[in-house]
């Protein structure tokens, strides 16, 4: 979801992030190890997402206010 908010491609992903495809990849499909996904989780706060923890409806992502893209 976080990926598709920002509009950022899995090349996009890797150049951000200096993680292999292969690395995002298995983060996709739930199989990344912790460190993988905290580093994920700060990339995308930096470019302006935020996480909504799961509260009735589930978990989510939305962009935060004034936040700009980095497309």
């Amino acid at each position: 979801m976080a990926k598709a908010a920002l509009g950022w491609s899995n090349p996009m992903m890797a150049e951000m992030t200096g993680l292999h495809r292969n690395t995002l990849n298995r983060a996709e499909n739930g199989e990344a190890k912790r460190s993988t996904l905290e580093l994920l989780r700060r990339v995308f706060e930096q470019a302006g997402l935020e996480f909504i923890p799961a509260n009735g409806g589930g978990p989510g992502v939305r962009l935060r206010e004034n936040a700009e893209s980095a497309n």
